[in-house]
């Protein structure tokens, strides 16, 4: 009889067991820790022996698949079972390493039991295995293919609306009226509290990173928007929608990175360009202050045309915040002090073609509260056998305009999916990583101050630490280049400037 199958570690460690007769996870852990122990090195057996069980095992790089059987349990069908074990693992892990192993552990559960059944080796190989697994059904494809079929239509409908609010607001401006607005997207009342201007942009506006709204759920109380199906009418908008649709879900996932790609697509480069990047990384405690913000910029430069290759770039430097400015070690440090330019120490030298260059870096450390460019309150409070949470955000540095905000807050697992009341923006529930994401396309002076409000069960605790990631066109430190100029007689040359401002990490503990 078989008695378990496990994956260890050669000191012992299990990392996945599946036992097939009644064994406590005490007694289990025992055994696979005796198990290095009693191996003879330099001897080449296939299996151990101890009063009471015998280990029948294969290495596998720095791991062991083991068989703990019976003593008088048939040795030639074990190593045959033993063997397909082995050759199910690399079915479900790419690597034979124990994160790998841990991330697919129930799959390979699922695989051991379809080897074994109460103790005794199925009739089955690798290709059956494959197939009982994966547990193809047709009804869950119906399903899904429905499910699709009434987002698409649902991001029709609410591309048509959003149509009519802006072409509502629009008018309403011609005619001096108060601008009609609603109260947010998870909302079924209309209300004059805050304008469509935040959804109709990000649904109209094609030249801005989007994102996918989250489907409605059929179960449990909610308030949110329910959209219907418009017959013919749909049918063309879901058409035109197929292939857009495919690029909003993408653009969730790549966060900055991709939203950085973007915006950088839009700018014309000349034979001189500029990138302008800062990167932020920001720790604040839930019941506020600032625990530590950190920024740190650099410019590159690129220069791509020879005959503009002995330049001096003239730098404005606004910033009021006490930066600490550091400059390349061949730049002319004086020249830069003086007059704020940058230019080569040795005025006949040129500047490498073709290649980017810092030339300047700036670094700015700070705990002062009123230097957060955005400021996130979450605040759980608990009710019966669940939280009400509000969390609300404000921009305090008015002069940014953040693109494709993604405030993230972590959510109890397994407990199903948040009751969304009210919401400025748009929101997507992750179900498989316990996350809800709270989405935002633009933050600007226009729309400094937005709040979301849910329930699910939980505890306070389990809402942090909450994520924060944005791009944006404008630098938090006011540091431009104005004006670039050739060393042989001051004559000014034509540049592009790309300026991007990315988190490295935001959060909120």
């Amino acid at each position: 009889v078989l008695l378990a199958a496990a994956v260890c570690t050669k000191a012992g460690k299990a990392i996945v067991s599946r036992q097939f007769v009644e064994m406590t996870r005490t007694r289990i852990e025992g055994l696979l820790a005796a198990f290095p122990k009693l191996m003879n090195t330099g001897k080449q057996h296939t299996f151990v022996e101890t009063e009471s069980v015998r280990y029948v095992y294969q290495p596998m790089e720095k791991l062991y698949m083991v068989l703990i059987t019976t003593k008088n349990s048939n040795i030639l069908e074990d190593l045959e079972t033993l063997r397909l074990f082995s050759r199910v693992i690399p079915e479900y892990c790419r690597a034979l390493e124990e994160n790998e192993i841990s991330e697919h552990c129930f799959d390979l559960i699922f695989a051991f039991d379809e080897i074994v059944a109460l103790g005794y080796r199925e009739n089955v190989n690798l290709a059956q295995i494959r197939t009982f697994t994966e547990m193809d059904s047709h009804e869950e494809k119906v399903f899904r293919a429905v499910r699709e079929t009434q987002e698409r239509e649902a991001k029709a409908e609410m591309r048509r609306k959003a149509k009519e609010l802006q072409q509502a607001r629009r008018d309403a401006e011609r005619q001096g009226k108060k601008v009609p607005g609603f109260g947010g997207f998870g909302s079924s009342a209309v209300s004059g509290g805050t304008t469509a201007t935040m959804i109709t942009e990000t649904i109209i506006e094609t030249d801005k990173p989007k994102v996918a709204p989250a489907p409605a759920r059929p179960s449990g109380p909610s308030k949110a928007l329910k959209l219907g199906a418009k017959g013919k009418e749909v049918d063309n908008f879901v058409d035109k929608l197929k292939l857009e649709g495919e690029n909003i879900m993408t653009s969730v996932g790549k966060r900055s990175t991709e939203a950085a790609k973007v915006l950088a697509s839009s700018v014309n480069t000349e034979s001189v360009h500029m990138k302008i990047e800062e990167k932020i990384s920001l720790t604040c405690g839930r019941d506020g202050g600032l625990q530590n913000m950190e920024l740190h910029g650099m410019i590159m430069l690129h220069v791509s045309d020879e005959k503009f290759s002995r330049i001096r770039l003239h730098v404005e430097n606004d910033d009021k915040r006490g930066v600490q400015l550091q400059t390349h070690p061949n730049v002319d440090k004086k020249l830069f002090t003086a007059e704020s330019q940058i230019g080569l120490k040795n005025p006949e030298k040129s500047f490498p073609i073709n290649s980017d260059v810092g030339v300047l870096k700036w670094r700015l450390q700070t705990t002062e509260e009123s230097f957060i460019p955005l400021t996130i309150n979450c605040w759980p409070s608990e009710s019966g056998n669940s939280c009400d949470v509000n969390i609300e955000y404000e921009l305090q540095e008015e002069s940014l305009e953040l693109n494709d905000v993604i405030i993230t807050i972590p959510l109890p697992s397994g407990v199903g999916a948040p009751v969304i009341g009210e919401i400025d923006g748009e929101y997507r529930h992750d179900g498989r990583r316990n996350l809800l994401e709270w989405c935002l396309p633009v933050i600007d002076a226009k729309n400094k101050s937005g709040s979301l409000e849910f329930s699910i069960a939980g505890q306070p605790n389990d809402f942090f630490p909450v994520h924060v990631s944005f791009i944006s066109k404008k630098n938090y430190c006011n540091i431009q280049v104005s004006k670039v100029t050739q060393v042989d007689g001051n004559i000014p040359v034509r540049f592009s400037t790309e300026t991007t401002f990315l988190v490295d990490k935001y959060e909120i503990l």
